[in-house]
């Protein structure tokens, strides 16, 4: 997709991990069903880098299509339900992603903001912006029935945030599978 037009207003870049179809359905389900339903406008997701300046949407494009590339497709697994304070996630440990997520931030190095530059804990959100108290509730409910569970990392995709839905730029499968197994 190209870049919008010289009239459209500048965007910030986000940089998402691509879920597998199955591993989305079922994480977005879960974010369907807990997350306010006023407040939910994307689907599920993971996302790598929050706010990326839009001029560097040519070097962004060139270090994802690489990666994808020559990177192997990560092995991930959701690991454990995690706290947001106001919210639960879903931790995903993929020691692969995490390698891929540090290789981009070292290359963006100067252009990421404190929230992009601060540690990184990959995680899906399903549920965000309720009382504390209705957070720890689902977390106690969902770890009921939580075991780990492998999830498909497929690839690397670039959106634009212009406030609402996210539009997406470019996807970019991973060429080279992995050891990824679903059991």
């Amino acid at each position: 997709m190209p870049a919008p037009p010289a009239s459209a207003p500048q965007a910030p870049i986000i940089v998402t991990a691509t879920i597998g179809p199955a591993d989305l359905a079922w994480a977005d389900g879960l974010r369907r069903a807990h997350f306010p339903p006023e407040r939910n406008r994307l689907p599920a997701h993971l996302t790598l880098f929050h706010h990326l300046p839009p001029s560097l949407l040519g070097e962004v494009k060139r270090l994802l299509s690489g990666e994808a590339r020559t990177a192997t497709q990560p092995a991930a697994r959701v690991a454990r339900l995690i706290s947001l304070g106001r919210g639960v996630a879903l931790a995903v440990d993929s020691p692969g992603l995490i390698a891929i997520r540090a290789r981009l931030a070292e290359a963006l190095h100067g252009a990421l903001t404190p929230q992009d530059e601060a540690g990184w804990r990959p995680h899906i959100t399903i549920q965000n912006k309720v009382s504390p108290t209705e957070a720890r509730a689902l977390l106690q409910a969902l770890r009921q029935d939580f075991a780990p569970r492998p999830i498909a990392i497929t690839g690397l995709a670039l959106h634009w945030y212009r406030g609402g839905p996210w539009e997406p730029i470019a996807g970019y499968g991973f060429s080279r599978s992995g050891l990824f197994r679903r059991s």
